[in-house]
Formats: structure tokens, sequence, C-alpha cells
């Protein structure tokens, strides 16, 4: 419980610390004209990114359970991909987000 806790600190130290225009993001999941955009990983369950979930005007930033997306399905069962960005992207970097 104790390393939970610390990787909830940590991961509310580098939200706050770092501008999201300079977040790097490691990861690309995507199905259909749905984009999850991943910056951060508890190392449990829990994904910090940018996500377009079909227009990409109403992008936003915030919270995804890696659980959540492996059960993500449109018929006739494809299941949600992803891409690794190596190196990692800056949130500039990459068209699709949106900086405000």
């Amino acid at each position: 419980m104790q390393a939970r806790i610390c990787v909830w600190n940590s991961l509310s130290f580098i939200i706050t610390q770092i501008k999201l225009k300079d977040k790097r993001n490691y990861l690309h999941c995507f199905i259909g004209r749905c984009h999850w955009f991943i910056s951060e990983y508890d190392g449990e369950d829990l994904f910090f990114g940018y996500a377009i979930l079909g227009d990409s005007r109403f992008g936003e930033w915030g919270y995804i359970s890696l659980e959540e997306l492996r059960q993500i399905r449109i018929p006739p069962g494809i299941e949600v991909d992803c891409e690794l960005f190596d190196p990692p992207l800056k949130a500039s970097e990459i068209e699709e987000i949106r900086i405000h």
C-alpha cells in the first residue's frame, strides 16, 4: 500500500510540474475514430493522457483504465490497437493533440 501512495504522490507532482505541451507521450492507442495518447502509467491499471473520442475538437487530458481499454470492442470484435512512440513525442509534436 505504501508503494501505491508513493506512485500517486509522484504522479500528482509530475502533472502539476510539467506543462501539458511538454508532456512526453509513450503510447498511442486507437480504435475507429477514438485515440488515446498515453503519457503516464501508475504501474497497475491507470493511464494519464490525451483522449479523443470521435471528434478531435473535444479532446481532453484525463485518466483511463488499462482494463477499460482492453474491454473496448467494435463489431465484429475489433479490439483497441496500440503503437509505441520510440522515442517518446512531446504533446506539442502530435498533430491530433490540441494545446489550449
